[in-house]
């Protein structure tokens, strides 16, 4: 049914790890639906890593870019000129990170430096990569990143992550009103819990990850391909109408206040 619905267009795809990560599942999504793919990775040591993942669906060199560093967004983009000159019309944002020792005990105890560099890589690094793409994203072009539900509740465990994420999804409505009169969207999908390495980082994780698949109605976590089935919704011209938007993809979990057991 998605077949050939990204025929033609071009994507930047940042934040794959693993087979498991959400990127990876989004990226096979858009792949098998005819776009063409371009990956990042945070430092030469992991290229390999995703050049090896990403194999079949990649046409072009694995980028380096660690959003942390200054001008590594812009530099990153005025490489994947030289391979797309033309410009592209989607970009998924899947990066995030915080310090382990801010993902355990209360979040009050979090470091004014653990603060900054969640907030700057998770959140930040988003705006900076909407401004420094938008002069190459053509007409119609979609912008998608990733939340999760502790950007609207606290969880237990998820501290810092939960404050950085509340503030990408206020970024991602502020970007959607700016962005829209170029004729670029901005949207998020607030996924549930899946068995990735930024969920092993969370000091609670498998509790988050048992008690969401026993209470969401589906009674199931959404898998990486199950994300990725509704992010290519949210690049292609099927959602050409919607921005601003935090699209839940977590078997409904968002949804109820308590499971009947």
């Amino acid at each position: 049914m998605s077949e050939g619905l990204l025929a033609g267009k071009r994507g930047l795809v940042m934040g794959v790890a693993t087979s498991r990560s959400i990127a990876f599942g989004i990226a096979r999504a858009t792949h098998s639906a005819g776009a063409e793919l371009a990956f990042t990775a945070q430092n030469e040591k992991l290229r390999a890593k995703v050049a090896e993942l990403t194999g079949d669906m990649n046409n072009l060199p694995v980028l380096e870019c660690d959003v942390a560093r200054e001008n590594a967004i812009a530099g990153t983009l005025a490489t994947l000129d030289n391979h797309w000159p033309e410009g592209m019309d989607f970009i998924v944002h899947s990066l995030a990170a915080a310090d382990p020792q801010d993902l355990e005990g209360p979040y009050f105890r979090v470091s004014e430096q653990g603060f900054r560099r969640a907030l700057e890589i998770s959140c930040y690094s988003l705006t900076e990569l909407a401004r420094e793409a938008l002069p190459r994203l053509r007409n119609g072009a979609s912008i998608l990143t990733l939340s999760y539900l502790g950007a609207e509740r606290a969880v237990p465990g998820y501290n810092i992550m939960g404050v950085a994420k509340a503030a990408l999804e206020a970024s991602v409505r502020y970007l959607a009103a700016d962005l829209g009169p170029h004729g670029v969207r901005v949207n998020a999908i607030s996924a549930g819990p899946v068995r990735s390495v930024s969920g092993a980082g969370i000091s609670t994780g498998r509790f988050i990850y048992a008690h969401s698949a026993a209470t969401a109605p589906l009674r199931h976590n959404p898998s990486p391909d199950s994300i990725g089935g509704s992010a290519l919704y949210l690049l292609s011209e099927l959602s050409g109408a919607v921005t601003g938007e935090v699209h839940h993809v977590d078997g409904g979990f968002h949804s109820v206040a308590f499971s009947e057991k």
